[in-house]
C-alpha cells in the first residue's frame, strides 16, 4: 500500500448499536485523517446493505470504526473474513471475547491478571433483590463506553430498579474503588498511563460530553502502578488474541499499592473522537492523529 492515492479505504461508521452517534463521530474523524494522508476513502454508515454495498465499493481496506454490538463483537468482522477484505482491529475471537465482559474476564483470571468478582444475572432477579452483597455494580455484559451502569452503594435500601432496555441478562460485579486508569496497546507496545479525573463515575457522557472528564498524561502515579498497568494490558491484549489497537481499562485503590489494582476490561476497539484516550496517548508518545490513522490502516489484515 505504498501508493495511497491508489489505496480506497472504507471507514465503516454509525450502524444499529447504543454508541451509533459516537461512532459516527469516531469515523469522521478518521476519514478526514486518512484523506489528509492521501487515501482514497469512502464513508459508510453500515447498515443490513452493508455486504453489497462492500462489494460494490471493494475497497483495498476497511476501517472499522463502529463501536458497540455487530460492529465490534464479532459480527462484522467475520463478515469482512467472509468478504476477504482487511481490516483494522482485532479479529473475529478476540473481538467476541472482549465483549463478553464476563468471558474476557474469565480469561484475564487464567493468566493471573487481577479482577473482581462478578456473576451473571436475569434483569428481573437482579430489580427483585440483591445477587451480591453491596457495594456492586450492574452492566449489560455486551455494551461498552459504560452504557448502562448502575452502582449499589452499602448504603442502598434495596436493589436498583433496572430499566426494560437492559438486557434480559447482566453483569454484576463487586464495585472496585479508586481512581480511573487506562493504557493503550498499538501492536506489541503498551503506550503509557492516562489517570481519567471526573466529579463521580466515568459514565457515558463523562466519555464524550465537553468537560465530562479531565485526562492527566502520564498518570502521576506511583512508577510500580504505572508499569504494572503497561505490563497487565499487554498481557490482557495478548491473552485475548487482540491485534491493532486496544485499550485497557483499571481502577486503582491508592491506599492498598500494587493490591488496588483491578483490570476491568480491555477495548478491542477504542473512541477515535476528539476526547478520545487512545489518540491523546498517541499523541504523547509524538504520534500524530493522521499518522496513527495510517498505521492502523497499514496494519490492517484479514484471516489472523
Amino acid at each position: 500500500m505504498s501508493d495511497r492515492a491508489e489505496t480506497t479505504v472504507a471507514v465503516l461508521m454509525g450502524g444499529p448499536s447504543l454508541e451509533r452517534e459516537v461512532s459516527l463521530s469516531s469515523g469522521r474523524e478518521c476519514a478526514a485523517a486518512l484523506r489528509k494522508a492521501g487515501y482514497e476513502v469512502v464513508e459508510v454508515d453500515a447498515g443490513r446493505d452493508l455486504a453489497a454495498r462492500l462489494v460494490k465499493l471493494q475497497p483495498n481496506v476497511v476501517f472499522n470504526a463502529l463501536h458497540g454490538r455487530w460492529g465490534e463483537d464479532g459480527c462484522v468482522q467475520g463478515l469482512l473474513e467472509w468478504l476477504g477484505l482487511p481490516y483494522t482491529h482485532s479479529g473475529v475471537l478476540a473481538s467476541s471475547l472482549a465483549m463478553d465482559k464476563q468471558r474476557s474476564k474469565n480469561i484475564f483470571k487464567s493468566v493471573g491478571l487481577p479482577v473482581v468478582d462478578s456473576v451473571l444475572a436475569m434483569r428481573d432477579e437482579v430489580s427483585e433483590q440483591h445477587v451480591m452483597v453491596p457495594p456492586y455494580v450492574v452492566k449489560p455484559n455486551n455494551e461498552g463506553s459504560s452504557v448502562g451502569i448502575y452502582i449499589v452503594n452499602e448504603t442502598a435500601s434495596g436493589p436498583p430498579l433496572l430499566e426494560q432496555s437492559m438486557p434480559e441478562q447482566v453483569m454484576v460485579e463487586t464495585y472496585a474503588p479508586g481512581r480511573e486508569l487506562t493504557t493503550t496497546v498499538m501492536g506489541d507496545k503498551a503506550m503509557t498511563v492516562t489517570d481519567i479525573i471526573t466529579e463521580g463515575w466515568y459514565d457515558y457522557d463523562a466519555k464524550y460530553a465537553d468537560g465530562g472528564s479531565r485526562h492527566e498524561i502520564p498518570a502521576n502515579i506511583p512508577r510500580s502502578i504505572f508499569d504494572a498497568c503497561l505490563d497487565y494490558a499487554l498481557r490482557a491484549h495478548s491473552a485475548l488474541g487482540c491485534r491493532g489497537l486496544s485499550r485497557t481499562d483499571f481502577r486503582w485503590d491508592d491506599t492498598r499499592d500494587l493490591d488496588g489494582l483491578i483490570l476491568l476490561e480491555t477495548n478491542t476497539q477504542p473512541g477515535m473522537t476528539p476526547t478520545s484516550l487512545a489518540p491523546e496517548q498517541a499523541l504523547e508518545l509524538g504520534i500524530s492523529f493522521p499518522e496513527l490513522c495510517v498505521w492502523m490502516v497499514e496494519d490492517a489484515s484479514c484471516n489472523r
